[in-house]
């Protein structure tokens, strides 16, 4: 990683030498040979770190690490001490020091700690900076994040919004398909209209039936009173009908045939009902896949997927996922009346490193309890589930030679599975495409890893 270097020494020489070296090695330096002179530079730009020798003359590596600290402890500083004079190290250290390297310097070892230096750095402006970009980011609705994919999806759901064209909202499960079509609503023209949802997925064939298209008095034993469905109900609003790809295969030609009429027949009823409903579906499945394997129909298929909106999973959101992060700490702080105002760097580090299979409401479940359980005002790594802590992520590499540390042809299968998983961002057409697997075995594999993580 590159980063921006302020190189302090009193030595030309090894100035010049770290300088080219350091250069060479990605990072932009620069130097000063007069130590007094770092502080006021610190001041001035901006750097990711500060390198400099301890036994200077005029003012000593820790003299110099503790005013850059006491003026901007963000900023973290690496001393170069000589071999064997650990007491000044432990000084330094003392005075505020990031870390220190021994002289004479090895450069492999001089470029790990300033990554890593450079790395913190950077991670912790970025925690720092997330309050205010909670306010300030470009938000649509409830939606919030910055990242290119997010930008798309504003994009796209800006340029829609206005009209009636019927939406698919594809995403995994997790990723706020409801909150996205929500915030559709909320920007057409049909905001003061009632914005009604239904889970296909929730109720069997004959109540999905009755819930969206109503039904009269008498149509069943139940139905002492005539009732109104939720295509009625959303009548100038919009219609979300959510987890579609779960509807019965026996509902939905009726439901093709009120999108195409634009008015419903009541279970039971004599005379259609019209409706004017923009209707929003959503889905985690690949209906294109189930319209191969004949459990969706086709012509319903291409009568939904008018414009087609994909919602990126979280682990594909970049910074959004400490964005995010800060917004439910901030929300979960109030709900609790508990001082807690963001998180520690190490916590960030945790967070974008995890895959967040759950996607965003995993993350917002792991803050809430985080939240419950901290006592102090940053999130701490102790406050993260144990899975998220221990998270490593998956490598298909046998790097051992010792039978003990091999893991089974299973479990390399599961890795790699969930590697191209991800490298092709939840896309599972494409993955069982490069898997030379057909989507039925795809996702009964993913099913199964899913249960052997209790998710």
């Amino acid at each position: 990683m590159s980063g921006r270097v302020l190189l302090v020494d009193d030595d030309p020489s090894m100035v010049e030498l770290l300088q080219t070296r350091l250069t060479r090695r990605g990072f932009s330096v620069t130097s000063v040979t007069q130590p007094e002179a770092a502080v006021p530079l610190v001041m001035e730009q901006p750097f990711d770190v500060v390198l400099t020798d301890l036994n200077m003359k005029g003012m000593s590596g820790t003299q110099l690490c503790e005013r850059v600290v006491a003026n901007l402890p963000d900023l973290p500083v690496v001393v170069v001490t000589a071999f064997g004079s650990m007491e000044t190290a432990v000084a330094a250290i003392r005075a505020g020091a990031y870390d220190f390297i021994t002289k004479p310097v090895e450069m492999d070892a001089l470029v790990h700690t300033l990554t890593r230096a450079v790395q913190h750095s950077q991670l912790k402006g970025e925690v720092v900076r997330l309050k205010k970009v909670v306010t300030e980011s470009q938000s649509l609705g409830g939606l919030l994040g910055s990242s290119p994919p997010m930008l798309k999806v504003y994009d796209l759901l800006t340029r829609v919004a206005d009209s009636d064209t019927t939406i698919i909202i594809h995403g995994e499960s997790g990723t706020g398909k409801e909150l996205v079509a929500r915030a559709l609503h909320d920007k057409s023209r049909r905001a003061s209209g009632p914005f009604v949802a239904v889970n296909c997925a929730a109720m069997p064939e004959a109540l999905l039936e009755s819930e969206l298209f109503g039904h009269a008095k008498g149509a069943f034993t139940d139905a002492k009173t005539a009732r109104a469905g939720l295509f009625a109900q959303a009548h100038g609003g919009t219609l979300l009908l959510d987890e579609v790809g779960e509807m019965p295969l026996g509902l939905q030609p009726k439901l093709l045939r009120a999108l195409q009429e634009r008015r419903v027949r009541p279970v039971g009823g004599n005379h259609e009902v019209p409706f004017d409903v923009r209707v929003v579906a959503a889905t985690h499945r690949d209906l294109e896949g189930m319209v191969e394997e004949q459990r969706f129909r086709e012509d319903l298929y291409y009568r939904l997927n008018v414009v087609q909106l994909e919602l990126p999973p979280l682990r594909a959101r970049g910074g959004d996922c400490l964005l995010l992060a800060q917004h439910f700490i901030e929300h979960f702080a109030a709900r609790a009346n508990k001082r807690v105002t963001g998180l520690g760097e190490a916590v960030a580090e945790r967070l974008m490193s995890y895959s967040w299979p759950g996607n965003v409401r995993e993350l917002r479940n792991c803050i809430e309890r985080a939240v419950a359980v901290t006592l102090t005002e940053r999130l701490a790594v102790d406050d993260l589930p144990e899975k998220i802590r221990a998270y490593r992520a998956s490598q298909v590499v046998v790097a051992s030679l010792d039978p003990s540390e091999l893991t089974t042809l299973e479990e390399v299968e599961r890795r790699y599975i969930l590697r191209v998983m991800e490298e092709v961002k939840g896309n599972k057409s494409l993955a069982a495409q490069i898997l030379g697997l057909d989507r039925k075995t795809l996702y009964r594999k993913l099913d199964r890893f899913k249960e052997g993580t209790g998710e």
